[in-house]
């Protein structure tokens, strides 16, 4: 395949959304393919696609790429965005597994009953202040420069950027108590490729709704309920 990376998976955020996060930070443009029906997602399952019979799935450079820690890192490291040796690759794999760690409190979030939602909610924003955020607040103000990793604009600003924002959702204020993230966050949002993506009529994909649970629930067969952590 030759061209833009092609993106297969639902129409909402879930975990591709890192993905096109990540693109569009890299100022990569990309199609998308939604799915919308069983049929669409068995099609890629007979078609050999899904190696291990999951979305989401990228073509990009001749390959259909599934796993998506897999998947950013190819991108991360194609587009200059995974430090300039072993060391800072180290660096931003630690901090992009801790962020993805709290990740997966948010990501869970739309598919919980509406009284589990509220106490995935407390303990989103308990995990965030608590043990998330103040690692890097530490990390930018003892280093006293402007991203995480060497003085770069590097993946795991990235991904702590999705972080904020979206535990943001949860919490307007919740950065009240952390004015080095305060001052990231209005920093790395200001970057051109970030700025665009911010802007309406991007393809970052809007809070999820229950459109979208219905859909993924109806597309991978989900006939059960998520409990909260």
């Amino acid at each position: 395949m030759s061209g833009k990376p092609k993106l297969y998976y639902f129409d909402g955020r879930g975990k591709m959304e890192s993905i096109r996060w990540l693109l569009a930070a890299a100022g990569v443009e990309f199609e998308e393919e939604f799915l919308e029906t069983r049929e669409q997602y068995e099609k890629l399952l007979q078609g050999g696609s899904l190696l291990f019979q999951q979305v989401p799935m990228v073509e990009i450079d001749g390959m259909k790429m599934v796993q998506t820690r897999a998947i950013l890192s190819y991108i991360a490291a194609k587009y200059n965005l995974y430090g300039k040796d072993l060391k800072e690759r180290a660096l931003i794999d630690t901090y992009v597994g801790g962020t993805e760690d709290l990740m997966g409190f948010i990501l869970m979030f739309p598919f919980l009953s509406a009284e589990d939602k509220e106490k995935q909610r407390a303990l989103i924003v308990q995990k965030a202040t608590s043990r998330y955020f103040p690692v890097y607040e530490k990390v930018l103000k003892d280093r006293g420069q402007d991203f995480l990793v060497g003085n770069n604009f590097s993946w795991a600003d990235v991904h702590l950027l999705e972080a904020i924002l979206a535990v943001e959702e949860k919490k307007s204020d919740v950065l009240s108590g952390f004015p080095q993230l305060q001052a990231f966050k209005a920093r790395i949002s200001s970057i051109p490729t970030i700025k665009k993506f911010l802007e309406p009529g991007s393809q970052r994909k809007p809070v999820p709704d229950d459109k979208y649970v219905e859909t993924v629930r109806r597309v991978l067969r989900m006939y059960y309920d998520v409990k909260a952590n």
